[in-house]
């Protein structure tokens, strides 16, 4: 059994080839992965039978590492491997996909591997929405797309439009469409997007300064993007007081 590792923690690397020298018929390929964007490409190259993946990795993190091999057609069989204290083990528990919490010892990593499966888009779909159900922070937002399956940390979240029944959502890396409603995010996270319109909803921490235009309009300009927002005269006030509260900010707060 080939075995391929992508994780930023050495300690663990050393640990888990420990572990594989007394299993039978396993071994650990080389090189160890610590970029999310590599792990495709080194699946293609070296076609692991599992590969042993972290949450954690530099430039793409290990859930959007899965959501691209879910529909690769050499795809391993995946266990995920987090810290002790991470909140999302009870997701995975509750949707049946194999994880191992740090540190991992051989007999752990022995039975996880007679386990381990291929996983599915709607496994993944299923435990970006888990945490509702666990009263858990969403920390993903999840789509199917021409791509295949996406999943786009809430971090990089910059604005949502509501057109028809579909929600546009623009993030640092483009815009995918949502089956979700304007009103349901809304409400699940209200804390960090803000109403600017009926049809609007913005990253509070995206949020760069308001403008008057020629017109007597409002316009919300965010940090990521180049166009303005249009902004309801009913929010204008809720926003002015929003942005003079917000801290550390170097450009003007509302430019005329």
């Amino acid at each position: 059994m080939k075995i391929l590792v992508a994780d930023k923690d050495l300690q663990t690397y050393a640990n888990l080839i420990r572990a594989t020298t007394k299993l039978a018929d396993c071994t650990i390929l080389q090189p160890l992965i610590s970029k999310g964007d590599q792990v495709v490409q080194l699946v293609e190259k070296l076609l692991p039978d599992v590969l042993l993946l972290s949450f954690d990795l530099d430039n793409i993190d290990g859930l959007q590492v899965a959501a691209q091999l879910c529909t690769h057609p050499n795809a391993p069989a995946i266990i995920f491997c987090l810290d002790s204290q991470n909140q999302q083990a009870s997701a995975l528990q509750e949707n049946h996909i194999k994880h191992l919490l740090k540190p991992i010892t051989g007999k752990q990593l022995h039975l996880a591997l007679t386990q381990a499966q291929r996983l599915t888009p709607a496994q993944l779909i299923a435990f970006s929405r888990t945490p509702q159900t666990l009263n858990i922070p969403r920390t993903y937002l999840s789509a199917r797309t021409y791509k295949g399956l996406e999943l786009i940390p809430f971090t990089e979240v910059i604005y949502c439009i509501a057109d028809n029944k579909y929600v546009t959502l623009r993030h640092s890396r483009g815009e995918t469409l949502l089956d979700e409603s304007l009103k349901s995010l809304h409400q699940e996270f209200g804390e960090q997007l803000v109403r600017i319109h009926r049809n609007a909803l913005v990253s509070r921490k995206h949020i760069d300064y308001l403008q008057r235009t020629d017109n007597g309009q409002h316009v919300l300009y965010l940090r990521g993007v180049t166009n303005p927002l249009s902004i309801s005269r009913r929010h204008v006030a809720a926003i002015r007081t929003l942005i003079h509260s917000l801290k550390n900010l170097d450009l003007p707060h509302e430019v005329s």
